[in-house]
């Protein structure tokens, strides 16, 4: 009996675990928070267009986990760019600037959910005026909107925000809070941690029956 809670008990203690950290339990940001990272942001050079849409993002947090959609044109023709060799491709320049959001991304519970390359030009555009051509879509998850603001506030992120902005002709990014998710880690991984002891409880059990 002993070996039989230690079984389910384990698995269970690693995935409550996992859950509390993959999940923002902060609530939302205060206003002293979002004028701290607004304040950071207008140090680091951002302009007044730019801040004022990051306060409205800001101020209406709901402490909720929200998923960033990209669209992304590459520039085929980035040309020398400070801080990269000459001749770099825009995909090498990019990965200069992945070099420090990754790790940040990761440990902060954040991370990509999916990137994929486009296989066509757009087949339906309306409202919009270069729209027609992508190279690639990522879709990144992030924990909180507090979680992205230490991300991008931080000085050695903006020291290297320029290779983002010289490997892409455009991009847009967009936040949005998920109302369907069936690819949460979460729920993944209670499910394959269920059927995992279920399967050794009956392999380990059933037989001293």
């Amino acid at each position: 009996m002993r070996s039989r809670k230690i079984l389910w008990g384990l698995p269970l203690l690693g995935y409550l675990l996992f859950s509390f950290w993959y999940t923002n339990t902060n609530g939302s940001l205060s206003s002293a928070e979002v004028e701290h990272y607004l304040e950071k942001m207008q140090a680091l050079g951002r302009n007044e267009e730019s801040l004022s849409r990051l306060r409205l993002f800001l101020q209406t947090d709901t402490g909720n986990q929200f998923i960033m959609v990209n669209n992304i044109d590459m520039n085929e023709t980035p040309g020398d760019v400070a801080g990269a060799q000459p001749g770099e491709s825009s995909d090498q320049i990019m990965n200069r600037y992945m070099e420090h959001m990754y790790p940040a991304l990761f440990s902060r519970a954040s991370h990509p959910i999916y990137i994929g390359q486009a296989v066509h030009t757009s087949l339906d555009v309306v409202g919009i005026q270069e729209a027609e051509v992508w190279d690639r879509a990522a879709v990144f998850r992030y924990r909180s909107r507090r979680d992205l603001m230490d991300i991008i506030s931080n000085p050695a992120f903006a020291g290297r925000h320029h290779f983002k902005v010289a490997a892409l002709t455009k991009a847009v990014a967009y936040p949005v809070e998920s109302q369907l998710y069936v690819s949460d880690p979460r729920f993944l991984l209670a499910l394959i941690l269920l059927c995992l002891v279920a399967l050794s409880d009956l392999a380990l059990f059933s037989r001293r029956r």
